[in-house]
């Protein structure tokens, strides 16, 4: 008896099973595949490029001087202040001159002696001469008279260099600006003393135009160099100069100079871009970004960088193929600029890849053209309510 139930019990529990697989099996086949995945779309396209390279630069004067003390002594005066705008030629400072005013009198007073002299000797070579020719004198006389006033004009021409060293030393006391521009800060204070050729004094330096130097890679030295001939860089705004504050210095700039040879060490060469700066925003010294235009010689295939998916060091798009499915593709990529990337290789022109809902697609998912909302996973906006 209780075996008859236990039979009966099993015979249900199957029937049960069975039925709910066969439903399982009719709810599946009712709800059919996944449903396609909303993205936005784009076709590749090849269009001219132009990127913006930057550069780190520091900022130079044109033209610099270092100020020496070419004479030695004590500094008896000052003519400048710190930083003031000095022009070529004006006087800025004083060595003591009471030695080289004297070395100068001294050599003064020697070429004096040295000139009457000679014109003694002169005057004596000249009457020997014409008592030689009336025979009234031993012809060795007029040959001693004649040395004499060689070693007379010798002598002269002595004096008269060391006149001229002495003058030049004097004129050396007093320091003067080698050029217009701006003096920095003097090194040195009123009675200190002055090694010639050693000492420091204080540095001149242009102000107006300055130069910004580059460092750039020798792979660019051709592009540059280019750039150099062409004379319309400069009003195309070609280099810009982007100052700490992180404003953009309003000037033109354009190459002025490339460096003779590349660095072994580090493989860059040394450009040099000069600016106009007629209201001293520039200064020598000063660290900045030079930004450079890069127009590419030929139309590249471009995407929206937001459609690139990164994997394990790899860079991956998703391609739309036959049937809408989207299958991810390899790619490498070139210039990133505003909110697109060059593509160097993996696509090709009239490529269509996904660009919104890239995080949702899966490789094979089959894909349908969405709104930008739709693709992110968000609402559509409501329409406005037509006005009555």
């Amino acid at each position: 008896m209780n075996t008859n139930y236990i039979k009966f019990g099993v015979a249900i529990i199957s029937t049960l099973t069975l039925a709910s697989c066969g439903g399982g099996d009719q709810k599946a086949q009712q709800q059919g595949p996944p449903p396609a995945t909303p993205v936005t779309t784009y076709t590749v396209a090849a269009q001219p490029v132009t990127t913006v390279d930057t550069y780190p630069g520091v900022v130079v004067a044109l033209n610099e001087v270092e100020l020496r003390a070419q004479v030695g002594g004590y500094v008896t005066a000052i003519f400048v202040k710190d930083g003031q705008k000095v022009t070529k030629g004006q006087k800025l400072y004083e060595i003591d001159r009471t030695k080289y005013q004297a070395a100068y009198n001294a050599a003064k007073a020697d070429v004096a002696v040295a000139k009457a002299n000679r014109d003694k000797t002169k005057k004596d070579a000249d009457r020997y001469t014409k008592l030689a020719e009336q025979d009234a004198v031993a012809k060795q006389r007029v040959d001693y008279a004649l040395t004499d006033l060689a070693n007379a004009e010798s002598q002269v021409a002595a004096a008269q260099a060391s006149l001229s060293s002495a003058a030049s030393d004097l004129q050396r006391s007093v320091i003067v600006s080698p050029l217009n521009g701006t003096i920095g800060i003097s090194q040195i204070r009123l009675g200190a003393f002055a090694s010639p050729g050693t000492t420091i004094l204080n540095t001149v330096s242009t102000n107006d135009p300055m130069a910004v130097d580059i460092a750039i890679n020798q792979a660019e030295i051709s592009r540059f160099i280019a750039l150099q001939k062409d004379a319309s860089s400069a009003k195309d705004s070609v280099f810009t100069v982007q100052l700490q504050d992180g404003s953009i210095y309003n000037g033109q700039g354009k190459i002025i100079a490339i460096d003779r040879a590349v660095d072994p060490a580090t493989g860059t060469i040394k450009v040099r871009i000069s600016y106009p700066n007629p209201k001293g925003v520039l200064f020598a010294g000063m660290t900045v970004n030079l930004k450079a235009l890069n127009k590419a010689a030929n139309d590249q295939l471009v995407i929206p960088y937001k459609a690139v998916a990164e994997q394990l060091g790899e860079f991956n798009v998703y391609v739309v193929g036959d049937s809408a499915k989207a299958t991810p593709r390899i790619v490498k990529l070139g210039k990133q600029f505003d909110q697109n990337v060059v593509i160097s290789d993996g696509l090709k022109q009239g490529d269509v890849i996904v660009v919104e809902g890239v995080q949702n697609v899966r490789p094979g998912a089959v894909v349908k053209a969405a709104s930008a909302e739709e693709a992110n996973g968000q609402q559509p906006a409501a329409a406005a309510p037509a006005k009555k």
